[in-house]
């Protein structure tokens, strides 16, 4: 199944992105980031789910995924720093309930993604497209 998507993913492509692959060696297009980046969040999908997903990611119209409860809980404990008591546990209790919103990234945590996707791009390119992804 995985193979289908793939392999309709890039017929979708065109021959201008294959073009742009063999002309560009070994570093990936957008598009492909994208797909990785797809594939990724899709996770253990299968069928339909998968396919709707995958279609609205590459588009960009896709959800964020959720946060497991372990991310919840790495971010709220850095989102508590120096809490200490009844208020840690206060906030800790909030941040962690399904009530609370999931907590910002950091700019830290944004700055490293950013630096991922932004792959092999250089000068005022990357200048560019980082300052971009750090307001998104």
């Amino acid at each position: 199944m995985r193979m289908l998507c793939v392999a309709a993913v890039l017929a979708l492509m065109g021959s201008s992105a294959l073009a742009a692959e063999t002309k560009g060696g070994n570093e990936p297009t957008a598009q492909q980031t994208l797909m990785t980046e797809c594939n990724q969040k899709a996770g253990g999908m299968k069928g339909d789910e998968r396919k709707k997903f995958m279609s609205e990611c590459l588009s960009g119209k896709a959800p964020a995924p959720k946060m497991t409860q372990q991310e919840r809980m790495k971010a709220c404990n850095e989102k508590a720093g120096g809490m200490k008591g009844d208020e840690r546990k206060k906030f800790m209790s909030e941040c962690l309930s399904a009530k609370a919103p999931a907590p910002k990234a950091t700019q830290q945590e944004r700055m490293k993604v950013c630096n991922e996707k932004a792959g092999g791009m250089k000068g005022d390119e990357r200048k560019k497209f980082i300052s971009e992804c750090l307001k998104n």
